[in-house]
């Protein structure tokens, strides 16, 4: 599953709220918090996508392992491993 983010899309201004001596330590380091920020949300959002295309697709994707359990696959009799 593909996350279609715009890299190009602007940027937003937001407020959050930190712990203070993280954020300090975060400053001392010249850590980047906008780009830190939206990579941690870019890999959280990519995780609960997936996780929703799964509970969406749970049935379907249980009723096509029954059936290739049941029946096998077509290419069965022509796989060499």
């Amino acid at each position: 599953m593909r996350n279609n983010l715009n890299s190009q899309a602007p940027k937003k201004a937001t407020n959050l709220s930190l712990n203070s001596e993280l954020l300090a330590q975060a400053k001392r380091l010249n850590i980047n918090l906008s780009a830190t920020m939206e990579r941690a949300l870019e890999k959280e959002v990519s995780q609960r996508l997936k996780a929703e295309w799964l509970e969406q697709n749970s049935a379907a994707i249980d009723v096509c392992n029954d059936l290739t359990e049941k029946y096998g696959l077509f290419s069965d009799s022509h796989r060499v491993f």
